[in-house]
């Protein structure tokens, strides 16, 4: 199985990853020539090689035709024309009409309208606004639309199997916006990267909208373990040039890590385990939301019989190793336990995708399982099925029995 990892140490923005794909790979020439189909002229794009603390890597930058530093001239926007066009304000709808007027591919076409859809929603959501009456700013310009267009461009060139990302750096700090400071990350971009795995070490904004759309719509998968042999490495250049770590998005092409005879997974995980006969049951609910918020692979309670013969409940956590800091400080401050076990185990799991099935009823994610190169199960999130049934007023087996004759 072909694998993209997305190491986000230093962030993920737009143009970071159109740098990276084409560092590892895409040909630059054929993308050109796709985002010619766009019908969309005034832009000026340079693609070049650059260095940030002594890695190597590629830079992408587009400019409105009009102007090679547009994206600089900043004083007396009201007045700047050439600033006007460049964050020309767009709908939704705008961007639907551009996109799919194209002679884009049908697979790119569906990817960008995703990613676009994901951000209004987003800032739909944060500004109390119907989709409809959603100016997307900086998301609609001309710069932001070839970021996205071409990252679906170059993730249909790849041919890729499964996405992943690491712990995404959002960052820190305030930037200026059109309605103010605001702090890192934006909400929006907060927003999109719920369920994600964030952490905040630099003083910059590190992860901006474009890039979190492309990650939410591309990764099946969060995680900081890297189970793959390694067949390419790409490096994209971002702006910023800061002391403490290089602003650099680096991208892993690979083949999944594999039992060859029986094509299953192998890894080594942790279980961290307690006994407890003292706490109030309403509490266990709250708990294993906090475990799996903080990456538990599985959360599970065993009933048991402790000293004095009192009734007890053993509470097992599964998770990655370098989890154990974060699932230790929730087991020792939000149970009465006093202390926990802990050990190592091998696991083995077959391999997974993550499909979007569309449904009369919308979108619904449907994860399915590989055995020997065979899909052998699938089955569609809950979560996106209760919230489909409840909208549409259904009973959940009716959205249920739809997804599964869509599934091949």
């Amino acid at each position: 199985m072909k694998i993209l990892y997305y190491d986000c140490f230093s962030g993920i923005s737009g143009d970071m990853n159109l740098s990276a794909l084409v560092d590892i790979g895409v040909d630059k020439e054929y993308l050109l020539k796709e985002l010619l189909k766009l019908n969309f002229n005034n832009y000026k794009i340079e693609i070049s090689k650059d260095i940030r603390k002594g890695i190597y890597g590629t830079k992408v930058n587009v400019f409105s035709s009009k102007s090679n530093d547009c994206k600089q001239r900043t004083d007396n926007r009201e007045n700047d024309k050439e600033f006007k066009y460049f964050y020309k304000y767009r709908n939704l709808k705008d961007i639907e009409n551009m996109i799919n007027s194209s002679t884009l591919k049908e697979n790119v076409k569906k990817n960008a309208l995703k990613i676009f859809k994901r951000l209004v929603d987003a800032e739909a959501k944060i500004h109390g606004k119907s989709l409809e009456n959603v100016n997307i700013h900086e998301i609609g310009s001309v710069d932001s639309i070839i970021y996205i267009v071409g990252a679906a461009i170059c993730l249909d060139y790849l041919k890729i199997d499964k996405v992943k990302s690491s712990t995404i750096e959002v960052g820190s700090g305030f930037v200026e916006c059109e309605h103010g400071m605001f702090p890192v990350p934006l909400p929006a971009t907060a927003e999109i990267l719920k369920n994600a795995q964030i952490s905040s070490k630099v003083s910059f904004e590190a992860t901006n909208l474009i890039g979190a759309g492309i990650l939410a719509n591309y990764a099946d998968e969060f995680t900081d373990e890297k189970s793959f042999k390694i067949t390419k490495i790409g490096y994209g250049i971002g702006h910023e040039n800061v002391d403490n770590i290089p602003n650099i998005l680096r991208v892993f092409v690979g083949e999944e890590v594999g039992n060859k005879e029986d094509d299953y997974l192998t890894d080594e995980v942790l279980v961290m385990e307690c006994n407890i006969d003292d706490m109030n049951p309403e509490f266990y609910e709250y708990v294993i939301e906090l475990l799996f918020d903080q990456g538990a692979l599985d959360v599970y309670m065993i009933p048991i019989i402790m000293k004095k013969q009192r009734p007890a409940v053993k509470l097992n956590v599964l998770c990655k190793i370098e989890q154990e800091n974060n699932i230790k400080d929730i087991i020792l401050t939000n149970t009465t336990t006093l202390g926990f076990r802990k050990y190592k185990v091998n696991r083995s799991i077959l391999k997974r995708g993550m499909d979007k099935v569309d449904t009369k009823y919308g979108e619904i994610t449907v994860k399915s399982a590989y055995y020997r190169g065979n899909k052998i199960k699938s089955k569609p999130e809950y979560e996106e099925c209760k919230k489909a049934a409840l909208e549409n007023n259904i009973p959940i087996s009716e959205v249920y029995k739809e997804v599964f004759s869509k599934i091949k």
